[in-house]
């Protein structure tokens, strides 16, 4: 089948004549079809759009043309403008919104001759675990449709893991690209801050968004990261770095890497399952040449509340401007204040009216200094502890979450617990440091489990070249879930 190709396969086939991108696209829009009422990975299907750009892939190849991702279709995470094409951020408050321009990270995937098949399903402005918190529905995870995605890019993770798309985008704030990539079995990369441009995302927390990457291999995802990396001037945060050709980098030997692991990841309470498969994966990676260090992480537990004082504050200065006057729906009420609250009553859902509450709370006059201060100096903490770490190891090895994927609706009345999800992704967001997740077992229940790979800033390829070669030794990822 030609959805069940790797996105390198897929590219051998077109260069070689075997297939063209109206079939390979059409393929893949049929499956949707056939699977997204029960998955519900996609919020807008752009078929039109998609056969018209593969109809033009396949003129580019006829006149000679060959670019990285000619004739590829993807998906898109909902959170990424897309010009004349619907973007919601899975919330009511945009429903209906048509962007005037396209996210430079998504005309990078267009320059190279991609086909955006769709937009895929979010928690609402990518806040949440789950994808429970869309405003429109809760995707489900293709290996067990009673389960959560992961989130808040579990529309892009279940997409890839089901076999909708070739691969695909999302974003990553506290964990949003790696965990539910753990949770639904296929291969992912949180890039570093400031590696891909965040111009045309639509933000949540300003100093920790970064666009990610999913596919089914790390060749997969370092040919799509390849695509999107690289400096923007619309962007002050978008860094001045080379780009490297990351698959060329993926040599498959990993001997005498320095790979640490961290004590502090492996915590009580743990799922038995993920630590046995994430400490063989490590082991595994000892048999193929690394050289594996137990190494110290000590300000690890305060990831979790100084994300959760940073993330809330920032997205309340960022959500301030969908008030019915600037952006989103107005219900006009006649007066100023009457509208304001009517509109943002209406629009937004609880997850992130809860967050813009802590957030505003904590940059409020008296509490700045005791929160919103204090929690920064801590990240600086974290980020030293990263720092003083890759000094010694090359890559860092630790589970991706502390359970697999949980059962719709088990967590939404428990915040805390759902947050706890991201426990062991929200440091390196803090730190702006890369990290890869790929999978590496299974537990009891058939759920997947994935390993986490985390680098220095800026140091893809390291983190690319280990992940890859774990997973050319082992044939996780090869596993698909029987839909």
């Amino acid at each position: 089948m030609l959805t069940e190709l790797t996105l390198t396969q897929a590219q051998d086939k077109l260069r070689a004549g075997e297939i063209t991108a109206v079939a390979l696209t059409q393929a893949h829009l049929d499956r949707i079809k056939a699977l997204n009422p029960s998955l519900h990975a996609f919020l807008v299907v752009t078929e039109a759009r998609a056969l018209a750009q593969a109809e033009a892939a396949d003129r580019r190849r006829a006149n000679g043309e060959d670019t990285p991702l000619l004739g590829i279709p993807l998906a898109i995470k909902d959170v990424l403008m897309t010009q004349d094409v619907p973007t919601t951020c899975g919330s009511r408050i945009l429903e209906g919104f048509i962007p005037p321009y396209t996210a430079t990270a998504v005309q990078g995937l267009f320059d190279q001759g991609a086909i955006m098949l769709g937009k895929t399903n979010t928690d609402e402005f990518a806040m949440g675990s789950s994808t429970e918190n869309s405003g429109y529905v809760t995707t489900r995870n293709p290996w067990d449709l009673e389960r959560v995605p992961g989130g808040s890019s579990g529309g892009s993770a279940a997409a890839i893991a089901a076999d909708l798309a070739l691969g695909a985008l999302g974003t990553d704030t506290g964990g949003s690209v790696r965990q539910p990539a753990a949770f639904c079995g296929v291969t992912a990369l949180k890039p570093s801050y400031g590696r891909v441009s965040r111009y045309g995302l639509i933000a949540f927390a300003s100093s920790l968004d970064q666009i990610g990457v999913f596919g089914r291999t790390v060749e997969d995802i370092a040919v799509l990261l390849g695509a999107i990396a690289g400096h923007d001037e619309r962007d002050s945060t978008s860094m001045p770095v080379p780009v490297p050709d990351y698959r060329a980098g993926l040599s498959g030997d990993i001997h005498g890497l320095r790979v640490g692991v961290p004590k502090e990841y492996f915590i009580e309470g743990m799922q038995p399952e993920v630590e046995a498969s994430v400490r063989a994966a490590i082991d595994q990676l000892a048999a193929l040449g690394a050289e594996i260090r137990e190494i110290s992480l000590p300000h690890t537990d305060y990831g979790l509340p100084v994300y959760y004082l940073i993330a809330p504050a920032e997205a309340s200065a960022n959500l301030a401007r969908f008030d019915g006057v600037r952006y989103g729906p107005r219900e006009s009420q006649g007066a100023m204040w009457p509208t304001y609250t009517a509109t943002r009553g209406h629009g937004f859902g609880p997850e992130v009216k809860r967050r813009i509450m802590l957030g505003t709370y904590a940059l409020s006059a008296g509490y700045y200094d005791a929160y919103y201060l204090k929690a920064q100096k801590v990240r600086t903490l974290l980020k030293q502890d990263f720092d003083e770490a890759f000094r010694d190891v090359d890559v860092i090895a630790a589970p991706t979450a502390p359970t697999t994927a949980f059962r719709i609706g088990e967590k939404t009345d428990d915040p805390l617990q759902m947050y706890l999800s991201d426990v062991f992704t929200l440091p390196a967001s803090l730190a702006g440091i890369a990290g890869a997740v790929v999978p590496c077992g299974f537990d009891g229940a058939g759920m997947p489990v994935g390993l986490q790979i985390m680098g220095a800033a800026f140091d893809e390829p390291t983190v690319l070249r280990a992940a890859h070669a774990y997973q050319q030794s082992t044939d996780w990822h090869t596993r698909r879930p029987a839909l």
